[in-house]
């Protein structure tokens, strides 16, 4: 139960399998295993103790998941920054868990200077991309180079791996702490209920800061198997890729998905090797998995359910996207819970109600985080009798499967992102022409969902759409801006004072009708 046991397995069962590809370098399992024992001495030589963060600011990589194994070779947590943050955002992570070391590629240099500047300690900083190490930074080429190899010091279990932020109902977001049996449970659940097969490749195109990419990152790790590796997300490279490399099985979210089976090369291509694709991390919409179904004829489908809280909640298997699927209606389940995590439905007093009855979903098991990073109250509250709220609505059919309904928070799902109205909304009513202002989600054909604000200008003020959305834009990362505004006289209210944004999103749609 520790992060870093495929690495030796696979140097004692296949140490000339190709562990990793990426831009035409391929690396062994060999030759990755005597780099992460390098780079780990490279750490704890830096200053690096046990349990001690260090942050990743860069685009997927080989060196992305050799870094994350030799930060667990020398007993550190990794902190995976998202790069669709903006510096401020970027600073809260970093200085919140007290980041001491961060890796940078070439794509964020920039903001690295930035960071530097800002911080209230500012961190060590390592230069991870292929260009020149610029000055004031090291080099991770010449951290391995330069340092002996370490012995693993084989943390696992109960200890720290990662602290991965995500979006808070507080306006400011929440490093999710996730042990090392957090995360490699969560793999061998799904490794138990569906096989990838030996020397399966999986190409990863989603950005590894997020949880869906990294599980299944862990998942290929602890399997052993090969890993095929982009930048980041572009529908050519990913056609060319998986009939170069013959590559078996990726995850996208439907945006991604959409995307690769609508563009106008999609049939030029050779995609028989692709045997598995898993979606998930946003809604899909009917039409465009019924596409997907007819464009990748004998590719099997699954897709996952889960947050950052637990990595892996349910899977819903090929069988569910078969006729019979389709026909029963379980095409639109999240599918039943992975082996070892339980789910259950419950009331406002955490009372398990019926079967089809919609309530809270609420989980339990190894894969379940321990806590939020220094927010005991909140910890205490997501963390129930054992039990993790998910805020998530949902019911259970007699069988099971896990049908969800709504999302209890107001939370914004686009693009396979998750955003919080509170967040926006903090942006928004810094605006000086802003008197009140509500944040909800919209259905969009290209996203999934995108942010639409409902704004109250004060008295005798007046602002346009672009400013408020230009406003948003220094403040928070630009997928989180509205992409839409409405001006109205006053919001719904209830009794007790707080927004209905139910009436408003029953009164955008008699808007749109």
């Amino acid at each position: 139960m520790y992060l870093t046991q495929g690495l030796h397995r696979s140097l004692q069962i296949h140490p000339d399998r190709i562990a990793t590809t990426f831009r035409g370098r391929h690396r062994t399992y060999r030759e990755i295993h005597a780099r992460v024992s390098r780079m780990a001495s490279g750490l704890r030589n830096l200053g690096m103790s046990d349990n001690d963060r260090v942050g990743i600011l860069a685009l997927n990589a080989d060196r992305y998941i050799e870094l994350m194994l030799s930060i667990w070779w020398g007993g550190g947590v990794i902190n995976p920054v998202n790069i669709r943050w903006s510096v401020p955002e970027i600073l809260y992570s970093l200085d919140d868990c007290d980041t001491r070391i961060l890796f940078v590629d070439d794509n964020y240099l920039s903001m690295a200077e930035a960071i530097g500047a800002s911080a209230k300690c500012p961190p060590l900083m390592i230069h991870m991309g292929e260009g020149t190490t610029p000055a004031g930074m090291l080099s991770f080429e010449q951290l391995i180079a330069d340092n002996a190899p370490m012995q693993d010091l084989n943390r696992g279990g109960g200890d720290i791996a990662s602290i991965m932020y995500t979006g808070g109902t507080t306006g400011r977001p929440k490093g999710v702490i996730q042990t090392h049996l957090n995360l490699w449970s969560s793999a061998i659940s799904r490794l138990a209920g569906q096989s990838i097969g030996e020397g399966a490749s999986v190409l990863h195109v989603a950005p590894m800061f997020h949880i869906a990419s990294l599980g299944r990152v862990i998942l290929q790790l602890v399997a052993g198997q090969p890993h095929v590796i982009l930048p980041a997300f572009d529908v050519l490279a990913v056609l060319q890729t998986i009939e170069r490399e013959r590559v078996v099985e990726m995850v996208l979210v439907p945006t991604m998905l959409q995307a690769l089976i609508t563009h106008p090369d999609f049939a030029r291509y050779d995609l028989s090797s692709l045997r598995r694709l898993s979606y998930g991390a946003s809604p899909i919409t009917a039409p465009l998995l019924e596409l997907a179904l007819e464009r990748l004829p004998g590719v099997a489908f699954i897709h996952g359910y889960g947050m950052t809280e637990t990595s892996l909640i349910s899977n819903n298997g090929p069988e569910s996207h078969s006729a019979e699927g389709i026909a029963s209606g379980r095409i639109r389940s999240a599918g039943r819970s992975v082996m070892g995590v339980s789910v259950r439905i419950v009331d406002e007093d955490y009372n398990e109600v019926p079967r089809h009855t919609i309530g809270e979903i609420q989980v339990m098991g190894a894969n379940v985080m321990s806590g939020y990073w220094n927010r005991p109250k909140e910890s205490a509250h997501a963390l129930s009798g054992g039990w993790l709220n998910t805020g998530d609505g949902g019911y259970l059919d007699e069988e099971g499967y896990l049908f969800i309904v709504d999302r209890l928070k107001d939370m914004i799902v686009s693009g396979g992102e998750n955003i919080y109205s509170a967040e926006v909304e903090n942006a928004l009513a810094s605006h000086a022409a802003v008197g009140s202002c509500a944040v909800i989600g919209v259905p969009s054909e290209r996203w999934g969902e995108s942010v639409h604000a409902i704004i109250v200008l004060k008295p005798g003020v007046d602002a346009s759409d672009s400013d408020i959305i230009e406003h948003c834009r220094q403040r928070i990362a630009g997928y989180k801006c509205p992409k839409s505004v409405a001006f109205v006289d006053s919001l719904p209210l209830s009794a007790a004072g707080k927004v209905l944004k139910r009436d408003l999103r029953e009164s955008y749609c008699r808007g749109v009708s």
